[in-house]
């Protein structure tokens, strides 16, 4: 089997679901070592291990690190670190999200959307940069969102954070360029993720229209193929980014959103 990572170490942040953890398994599959970091069952997580580890031939490893706790962040880059020898791959994927007016928006929940959908990935960066320095190598890969480029309205702090990332991927890249180290952002428009397949139940249900009609006219209004946007999409591009194919890629934000910011 082609192996293009074979021995590279990987840590994917907010990866014991969705997007996260279908990131985790195309970098398994291309050989790489994979560090989990999310929330969930002790018994989930322990078999999501398990499966990347027996489906892979890999090793796996899963660090419970709180993303709006700088120390334990700089921790679980660390622990990553220790457990395979090398770091050569970080994506800060973890992410949450909340809808309200501006002049109604909880302050506790902005700071959460601010410190897990942007601060988390300054941490991690920070802490592993020196590593990646050290080692002449380095794939940083921010998962940003069409939101990165584009706002709507009722998500103030997801947009804030998200355009902020952007902003933090280009000044990485920049410092980083001479150093064998590249810091992109994939920008996606929507995922089916599971958050989002209950979203669709949720808002057929409100609105008393089916659910295709949700995805069509409600979730995929901004998305001009009206097509979600697949994992393995993603992952085709997170393997360009992070191969040497892709070295000369540094500071780009690429979208893969069916046309949205296009628009």
């Amino acid at each position: 089997m082609n192996k293009p990572l074979l021995g590279k170490a990987a840590l994917i942040t907010g990866s014991t679901s969705g997007i996260g953890l279908a990131l985790a398994h195309v970098l398994a599959k291309a050989g790489a070592n994979i560090m989990l970091n999310g929330f969930g069952d002790a018994d989930d997580i322990a078999a999501m291990v398990a499966k990347i580890e027996g489906e892979y031939g890999v090793t796996a490893r899963y660090g419970a690190a709180d993303m709006t706790r700088p120390g334990e962040i700089a921790a679980l880059v660390g622990a990553t670190h220790a457990a395979f020898g090398r770091l050569d791959i970080a994506i800060p994927n973890a992410g949450i999200q909340h809808v309200s007016p501006v002049e109604d928006f909880p302050v506790d929940k902005w700071d959460a959307i601010l410190a897990i959908n942007l601060s988390s990935a300054f941490h991690v960066i920070r802490a592993a940069l020196p590593l990646m320095k050290a080692a002449g190598f380095g794939r940083i890969v921010n998962m940003a969102s069409a939101h990165a480029l584009v706002a709507s309205p009722y998500k103030a702090a997801y947009v804030a954070a998200k355009h902020g990332l952007a902003g933090l991927t280009k000044t990485v890249a920049l410092e980083v360029a001479q150093s064998g180290i590249t810091c992109n952002a994939i920008c996606p428009g929507y995922v089916k993720t599971p958050l989002v397949e209950n979203q669709i139940t949720d808002t057929a249900r409100a609105r008393g229209i089916s659910e295709k009609a949700v995805v069509t006219d409600v979730i995929l209004a901004a998305q001009p193929t009206k097509k979600f946007v697949t994992y393995d999409q993603l992952g085709g591009l997170l393997l360009y980014l992070v191969s040497d194919a892709g070295a000369s890629v540094n500071g780009a934000l690429l979208s893969v959103d069916g046309g949205w910011t296009a628009q």
